[in-house]
């Protein structure tokens, strides 16, 4: 029986832009730097944990494509169990749990996605994330977009 993946819909792009630029304010400079650039609101949490979801999920999901083997469900769990506690978390203290879900997605991030450049540069994968959900974003509303 296959897992269930939920559909992924991008964020609205000024979403993307609030979500990633607290990421890389955060990155950058570390906590306060990040908070005194963007606030800690229950909205920038469910954006953070929409933003999870839709990195995770690719990376650690079971895919149709391919032939799955005993690894790869275990890393869909993984994924499941890192996504579940994080919107645990979000349910239960949405202003506290920014940093925390910032800090995961930062770190999955290092640990798990390859640099585009191979420089090592985190911040740098960051922006060519941040690049291309703007443009699925951009993409969808435009789609979506009524005359």
């Amino acid at each position: 029986m296959p897992y269930l993946i939920p559909d992924r819909t991008p964020l609205a792009p000024e979403d993307v832009d609030r979500a990633f630029g607290y990421l890389l304010a955060l990155q950058m400079g570390g906590g306060n730097y990040a908070s005194g650039r963007t606030p800690a609101t229950p909205e920038l949490a469910f954006l953070l944990l929409r933003l999870a979801e839709n990195i995770v999920f690719p990376v650690t999901g079971v895919l149709g494509d391919g032939e799955p083997h005993a690894d790869s469900f275990a890393l869909d769990e993984v994924g499941c169990v890192l996504l579940s506690a994080l919107r645990d978390w979000t349910r239960d203290s949405p202003t506290t749990a920014v940093l925390g879900i910032a800090r995961s997605i930062i770190r999955f991030v290092e640990n798990v996605i390859p640099d585009p450049d191979n420089h090592g540069d985190t911040h740098a994968t960051l922006e060519t994330m941040r690049d291309e959900h703007l443009e699925w974003a951009r993409t969808v509303q435009s789609m979506t977009a009524r005359p």
